[in-house]
């Protein structure tokens, strides 16, 4: 049915939909409204049975969650940004465990400094850490992708993590069409454990493994990723099959036929990529998108496919390594080894500072000129870090970058300096 709705709330309607048994959650910003939601449901009794368990962290939010799908419950949890760094340890036992939890990340800036806005350094963190990874670029996306991601967890015995940008999404208001519990409980079946303590039939989980076994483990598990990439397009196609709506996949080109240039993009910012390579294309430039929905495992393949007859490749990320640069564009670096491509790296959006249109068209246009680095930020002020650098050089105790930036702003807009 389609609605005007939040996204949190969309997705707290899905996830009630795939009849989970235990929901655990800490509250942070911008996930609040999912959990909220959900909890609501579950003490109003629209969804039985479920316990709703109030926990004193995300770390003891992912602990009740490896416990509960130990146990043979159906698990989901959610959070962002510093709480999935709580829950760090946590997060890589669940995935070393091979627990098919399904969490909602609600994409948010990681500090110091403070930031409670959206880019991706939160899930870029965890890449390594064993689970599948999913970015949504719409609301509708997003609620669909929890009802693929249980399951794709239960298939494979892996923890899934859908990934909404923060606010951008949840937080948005706009047409999603839910679907009914009949539809999701054709398409979900019950939860059907490979591993599950049991008192009349004792097993250890998570015991210790040493040398001898430890490499195995882990390419057992790296077997199980390879294994989602297959297992992630035909649960798309059946899903598409059952509500005759494309959601999920690893990846989804958009006016790449005859294109040069082609943009690389995950989450939201794909909508606004769309419509700056629209206004390029009515100008004559040959330029495509290509979003990627499967972060975790990465689909080198199908990425190689899609970019092979572009020369030149922009990967938009909101997320870098520090001293290094982008992550995403390093993966597409990967996949396209030994091709003639030309890859730009670009940075936005991080903190949650707008990406518009207007500095994308003018992105592509320099891209179409080739006058870009290999590494750009876009809308960066220059003359903000600038003026930090000069101070720094200056003085040995210069002060925290952060308030002297607030600072300067300050000053330049006419809000007079911060005290």
């Amino acid at each position: 049915m389609l609605r005007q709705i939040e996204g949190s709330r969309a997705v707290a309607e899905t996830v009630a939909l795939c009849r989970p048994e235990v929901v655990c959650a800490y509250p942070i910003s911008p996930q609040t409204h999912i959990i909220e939601a959900v909890g609501v449901m579950v003490k109003e009794g629209r969804l039985s049975p479920c316990e709703f368990i109030n926990v004193e962290s995300e770390f003891a939010a992912m602990s009740v969650a490896i416990g509960a799908s130990a146990t043979g419950a159906r698990a989901y949890t959610a959070t962002a940004s510093q709480g999935l760094l709580y829950m760090m340890e946590a997060v890589y036992n669940a995935a070393g465990l091979g627990l098919p939890i399904v969490m909602t990340l609600a994409n948010r800036a990681i500090g110091a400094p403070i930031n409670i806005w959206n880019d991706h350094s939160d899930a870029m963190a965890v890449r390594d850490s064993g689970w599948i990874q999913l970015f949504a670029e719409t609301n509708q996306e997003a609620a669909d992708l929890h009802v693929q991601a249980f399951r794709l967890a239960e298939e494979l015995s892996v923890p899934v993590m859908v990934c909404m940008d923060g606010f951008i999404l949840t937080h948005a208001v706009e047409g999603v069409d839910l679907l009914d519990q009949a539809t999701v409980d054709a398409f979900l079946p019950p939860y059907d454990p490979r591993q599950v303590l049991d008192p009349a039939n004792p097993v250890s989980i998570g015991a210790m493994v040493g040398p001898e076994a430890f490499m195995e483990v882990r390419y057992l598990a790296h077997l199980r990723q390879l294994d989602a990439l297959h297992r992630i397009p035909a649960i798309a196609e059946e899903f598409f099959e059952t509500t005759g709506r494309r959601s999920g996949g690893l990846v989804r080109p958009y006016r790449t036929e005859g294109a040069d240039t082609i943009v690389v993009a995950m989450g939201s910012v794909l909508g606004t990529i769309k419509d700056a390579v629209d206004i390029r294309r009515e100008a004559g430039e040959k330029i495509g998108v290509v979003g990627i929905t499967s972060f975790r495992p990465f689909p080198s393949l199908e990425v190689r496919e899609a970019l092979r007859h572009a020369t030149q490749i922009v990967v938009l990320e909101k997320a870098f390594s520090i001293g290094h640069g982008g992550v995403l564009a390093t993966d597409v670096a990967m996949a396209l080894q030994g091709t003639p491509c030309v890859i730009r790296e670009v940075v936005a959006g991080l903190g949650g500072r707008p990406i518009t249109r207007q500095s994308l068209v003018k992105l592509f246009y320099r891209a179409s000129q080739g006058e870009l680095g290999s590494l750009l930020f876009l809308d960066l002020e220059h003359d903000v870090v600038d003026r930090e650098v000069s101070r720094m050089r200056a003085t040995r105790r210069s002060g925290p970058s952060a308030e002297n930036v607030l600072r300067d702003l300050g000053a330049t807009r006419g809000e007079g300096a911060l005290s």
